[in-house]
Parts: C-alpha cells; structure tokens; sequence
C-alpha cells in the first residue's frame, strides 16, 4: 500500500508540474510526445522526437508543443528541445507497469504507459499525443475539434495510439491510475492495449468530421484513416490510396529495426526518403558529420595503404614428418579467410552512424566494406574479383530496390526475387573460387614452404 501511495503522489506532483508548464504558453491546444529512456534506441527516438516537432512547426500549427519526459532523459537533450527546437519539456516519474508478469510482455513497452500522463495537461482543451514515428504531411488542427477522445483504425478491430486526441482531465488520469493499480485487463501490457481497454466501444463510434463552423465535438469518434496511413498502404500499389479522411499523416508500426530513420531501412522500405527529407529541411546532420567523415578519411587510408604496400607472401613453416597437419592448417586457413570476408562486410555495418541519411550510409558502408576486403586479399592472396563479388551483388540489389519505376509492391518483389535467384549461384561460384584459391598448389606452396627447403634468390638479393 505504501508503494501505491508513493507511486500515486509522484504522479500527482508531476500534474502539478504539468500543468504549471501549460499554463506558461496560453495556447489551449498541444501536441505532445513522450520521451524515456531504458531501451537500445533511446537516442533515435529522441532524433526522430525532435524531427517531428520541428516539422509542425514548420507547417506553422496552432498549438504547443509538448514532450513529456521521464526524469532520466539526459539534461542535454531536454535543453536541446527546449532552446533549440521551442519545445515544452515536463518532466514526470516513470509510472510502473503492472503486466510485466504476463507472458506476452514485450520489455520495450514498459515504460509506454507514461503516455497517460497526457491527460494531466489540464491547461489545454485538447491534446494530441504522438509516438515519434509520425510523418505530417499537412496541418491537422482540425483534430482539435474532436471530442474526448479520438483515435484511428489501422487494425480492423483494434485502433492505434500512436496518435490519438483527448479531453484532459485530472479525474480521468486518477481513475486511469486506479485502473492500472486493480489490474485492469490489457492485452499486450503496453499503453495500446490499456487504451484499448479502457475506450471499449470505440469502433461503434461514429467517424469525425470537422464542423465547419470551428466548434468542438463532445463524446468519443473514430478518426479517419487518412489521420494514420500505414505506411504498408503504400507499400501495396506505390501511392495512397486512402479515400476517407485528409491523408495527413503517415506512421511507421513496422519492427523497431526498419524505422524510417535507420539509414538501412532505404532502400528496404521506399519512403524512408521522405522521412530523411524532412530531418535534412528541418534538423540537418550535423550531429553525425564528424564521424561521418573520420570513417571516411580511415577508410580512404586503409585501402591506400593497402594498394601501395607490395604484398609479401607469408611462410608458414612446419615439420615434414606430421603430414597429417596440414589439412588441419589447411582448413584453419580457409576459416580464417571467410571470417575475415564476413567481417570486411559487417563490421561498416555497425560502425556508421543508425541516423544518418540512406544515401551517405550505404556509400559509407560500401567504402568501408571495399577498403577491409582489400585487406583480405592482400593478407590472404585471394583473387579481387570473388572477393568483391558479394560486395558488388549487395550494390545490385539496393540499385533493384530502388528502381523507380515499379508499377506496385507485388511486381518489386518479384524482381527481388528474380534478383536473388539469379544472383545466389554467382556468389556460391565466387565463394568456391576463393577456397579453391586458398589450396590450388601454386598458393600452397606460397603459404606452405617446408621447413629445410630454399626459396631461389632474386637479383636484388644476390647483392652482397
């Protein structure tokens, strides 16, 4: 009882704290994010947070903007939104999740519940809460005049809380707490699913429509798609094709790994680009460009280094009498050449920046995975072409992928398909070619000089 009490007192002086910060901008609307940290992606989000906050603001809304934070987040970053960007950062207590116990608890939506602390802004009439990987494509101010509260169905049964509008209210937030401290049902633990929950009837309600007149609805509607196009709609024929609603929105509720900010996620999933447009007229890469560059520089060294150093061959020695060592070294070798191939090939990977634009990225990528494997091919005197065979087969496909002129998904597929399959025996050939490099006689006896034989002199060394 004691915890509960704590719990419910922190969230009250956070109401405080809230509502201090509201009444501060004498606006009465707000769009409102949250921020906390815990996860392996706390700073994409928090690039992508700042990314969608200064897109309204260039669309010029009507409204604050709001992020609601948990005390951990760095003081860095809730400067940053504040002098930088004009946001109106609060700070407020993590609320503990109670469904950690259940068995389909996924540990990064344990801190998702902090998203009810929206409805402490009582300063404002409306809110409109965000998840960070929304794309606005126009103003939506309108929402506003929704009543208390509204939200979309991108699952036919289910709707989505990564953008929602509310009524705040301070008896709601205290009877949400209560419902979180009884046990309240919630399906995936996470703020959707107590959301879900809590607003059961919602898919009876009836669609919003914005008065003409300015006036603001009561009660609860469903939002029109239009307000959260999944961004797998477009996926489909190339172009939205919502009829109903403003197609103002775009949100990304794939796996965390392909969010529009990760530079791989291009040219996987096209329109990674328009997300990466907004950063660059908005925010800008000037926060990865040192190490951009450094990695660059590294690279552009290596592979000189590489191509101006004469490869010597090295002697492994070993005595005649165990012969049967020398499949065993054998073998060691050719583990060591393909470990060092896939390392040329992943280690770029992790080395660059994940929020970087798609197009430095995989340039960066590429560079680096060409300059390590020239090191692979002088240590181990491997043949080039075989070498970068995979190299060049990656480059294909992003160069399928990106294709432009695909009259829909189904059709890219399928020359990704076709891609892969006709390039799969290109690279089984090039792998055996390396293997076969690493144990034809004329390398073996570059790699394996026995130990009492001598190796003819050259002139330069007959010099005394």
């Amino acid at each position: 009882m004691g915890e509960r009490r704590e719990r419910f007192w922190r969230a009250a002086a956070a109401v405080l704290v809230l509502s201090f910060a509201a009444a501060e901008g004498g606006r009465r609307h707000a769009y409102a994010a949250m921020m906390y940290m815990g996860t392996p992606r706390d700073y994409e989000f928090y690039v992508a947070t700042r990314v969608m906050m200064r897109s309204l603001a260039r669309l010029g809304v009507d409204a604050d903007l709001v992020v609601i934070a948990s005390a951990d987040v760095p003081f860095q970053w809730v400067q940053t939104l504040k002098e930088e960007d004009g946001v109106k950062v609060v700070t407020v207590e993590n609320l503990q999740n109670p469904y950690e116990g259940q068995g389909n608890f996924n540990p990064r939506f344990k801190l998702t519940l902090n998203k009810l602390y929206a409805w402490t802004l009582a300063s404002y009439d409306r809110v409109v809460m965000l998840d960070s990987d929304n794309l606005f494509l126009h103003r939506t101010d309108e929402l506003f005049q929704c009543g208390d509260f509204c939200a979309a169905f991108i699952n036919p049964c289910v709707f989505h809380t990564g953008l929602f509008v509310l009524r705040p209210s301070i008896a709601v937030f205290k009877d949400m707490l209560h419902e979180l401290e009884i046990g309240r049902e919630n399906p995936d633990g996470a703020d959707q699913g107590f959301l879900v929950s809590y607003f059961p009837d919602l898919l009876d309600r009836p669609m919003f429509h914005p008065p003409a007149n300015g006036t603001k609805l009561e009660g609860t509607y469903r939002l029109p798609l239009g307000y959260q196009m999944d961004a797998s709609y477009y996926y489909l024929k190339f172009r939205w094709n919502v009829p109903c609603g403003p197609n103002s929105v775009i949100t990304f509720p794939s796996c965390p790994w392909l969010k529009p900010w990760y530079w791989w996620s291009w040219p996987v999933l096209p329109l990674g680009l328009q997300w990466h447009e907004q950063r660059r007229t908005n925010l800008g890469y000037s926060a990865e460009a040192p190490a951009i560059l450094i990695q660059a520089v590294m690279y552009l060294g290596v592979a000189a280094i590489t191509r101006l150093a004469r490869p010597r061959r090295v002697k492994l020695c070993y005595n005649r009498r165990p012969e049967k060592s020398i499949p065993f070294v054998r073998a060691m070798l050719k583990m060591a050449a393909l470990w060092s191939m896939f390392a040329a090939h992943t280690i770029p990977f992790f080395l660059i920046p994940r929020t970087v634009h798609p197009l430095l990225g995989w340039s960066l990528y590429l560079l680096g995975a060409a300059a390590l494997s020239t090191v692979v091919m002088s240590v181990f005197l491997l043949p080039p072409l075989p070498v970068l065979t995979l190299l060049l087969g990656i480059l294909g496909s992003l160069f399928v992928m990106a294709f432009p002129w695909y009259s829909d998904g189904i059709v890219r597929a399928l020359a990704m398909f076709g891609y892969a399959f006709c390039c799969a025996p290109v690279v089984w050939a090039s792998l055996a070619k390396v293997l076969c490099s690493l144990q034809s006689p004329q390398e073996r006896e570059t790699f394996f000089t026995r130990l009492g034989e001598s190796t003819p002199l050259s002139d330069s060394s007959k010099l005394y």
